[in-house]
């Protein structure tokens, strides 16, 4: 006897950009925020590309560009050293971490899709748009 596959439920995802310069606009893709409701998930990966980073402004500090992006991932985890926002519920920390914000890691537009398995989609969003 086989089981059914789960099926097919939303979720929503944004790039998250390392903009060195806001004033210039100039970004590289540093990681994906992932959120399906419907499979209680939320989880981000990240990583930086240090020479991209460094194309773009010779004076970009890498050590405190990664350990902003490594707060994304803390919050998605829930993380006690995530402060306050690690323990909001889940859709509103995915608010939250999207919400527009002017600084060197920020959101990029939300957008939506179908998933079975979310943490197999955070991978290949990663995969496909980050490395």
């Amino acid at each position: 006897m086989t089981t059914a596959p789960r099926p097919r439920e939303f979720f929503e995802y944004a790039l998250i950009r390392v903009i060195p310069r806001v004033d210039r606009g100039e970004c590289i893709n540093a990681g994906v925020v992932l959120y399906s409701q419907a499979f209680d998930f939320l989880g981000a990966r990240t990583h930086l590309d240090v020479p991209r980073l460094c194309a773009l402004d010779p004076s970009a500090d890498s050590v405190q560009t990664r350990a902003a992006l490594a707060a994304w991932e803390l919050v998605c985890a829930g993380a006690p050293a995530a402060g306050p926002a690690g323990v909001e519920p889940l859709g509103r920390r995915f608010r939250w971490l999207t919400a527009p914000r002017s600084a060197v890691v920020q959101p990029g537009p939300v957008h939506g899709g179908l998933t079975a398995n979310p943490a197999a989609d955070l991978d290949r969003l990663f995969d496909l748009l980050v490395l």
